[in-house]
Order: structure tokens, then sequence, then C-alpha cells
């Protein structure tokens, strides 16, 4: 037996989809707070268990921005389990390398170390830039690099 299907019924079958989809993305939505926790978990996690001096201090005086950052950037954006902290850290290093956001790049580039990516392996990022963005931002990644090396107290050669 073939079911016709009328107008009636498709306009119910519809409300229902529609009805289900957004009572399926309400349970999946939290609240700001539960956001935000999820990236102070992001930062401390990445940051070997402290919180991250740059947004201590936004919080102070732009506290709607340093918001913004937990809750979506780390909350949000971070805390998906799509790709790996690692591919996400070079990733990162990368992009804020070739937009010649250094001190970005150099934060990234400290969480990159503190889970595991190797010196060597961000060194090859910085080469990778002088092609997407030049020599002038390579040359400047390099520099902040070799501080953060310095500071960490690396002394680890490599062949260039």
């Amino acid at each position: 037996m073939l079911l016709r299907t009328t107008p009636a019924v498709k306009t119910f079958t519809s409300l229902l989809f529609a009805t289900t989809l957004l009572l399926s993305l309400s349970a999946e939505a939290t609240t700001t707070e539960e956001r935000s926790e999820r990236g102070k978990a992001v930062i401390l996690h990445l940051n070997n268990g402290e919180t991250q001096p740059n947004l201590e201090a936004m919080r102070q005086e732009f506290p709607f921005l340093a918001e913004a950052t937990e809750a979506y950037a780390l909350g949000d954006v971070w805390g998906r389990n799509v790709l790996d902290d690692r591919t996400r850290q070079i990733a990162m290093v990368a992009s804020m390398a070739s937009l010649g956001e250094i001190s970005i790049m150099r934060v990234h580039a400290n969480y990159a170390l503190n889970i595991g990516v190797s010196e060597e392996e961000l060194k090859e990022v910085v080469y990778m830039t002088t092609v997407s963005a030049g020599f002038p931002r390579a040359i400047a990644a390099s520099q902040a690099l070799s501080q953060l090396f310095s500071e960490r107290g690396s002394n680890v050669q490599t062949r260039d």
C-alpha cells in the first residue's frame, strides 16, 4: 500500500524535523560560564597548569575581550576534538608567524614546546613562512623563537 504525501503531512514532517533539530542543538548549547571553564581548562593543559599571563592582563582592562577569547577561541574552537593539540599548535605558530603576530606566535610556540613539539619542527615552520609570508616575517619569527629557546634554557644545535 502506497502512502500519499499530502501538503499537511509534508508540513507536519518539516515541523517535526525542525523541532527535533532545535532540541538537539539546544541540548548541546552551554552557558558562557561553561564555555569559559572549557577555555580555562585548555590554557591550563597547554601551559603546564599555569594561567596565561597575557589573558589575565587582558582580563583587567578588557574583560569582554578576555571573556570572548576564553569562551569562544579557547572553549568553543580550541576545545573541539577534530585536531590534536600538536597539530593545532603547529598551525597557530605558522599562521601567527605568517601574519607577523610575533608575540602571539611566541605564546603558541611555548605551548607547542610544552606539549612535545620539537625546536627543530618549529624551525621548519619558520622556514615554511618564507614561502607564504616572505623573509622579513620569517626572520622576525626566527628571532622570537631564538629568544624563547634561550629563555627555556635550550641549546639544541640543529643543522640548517
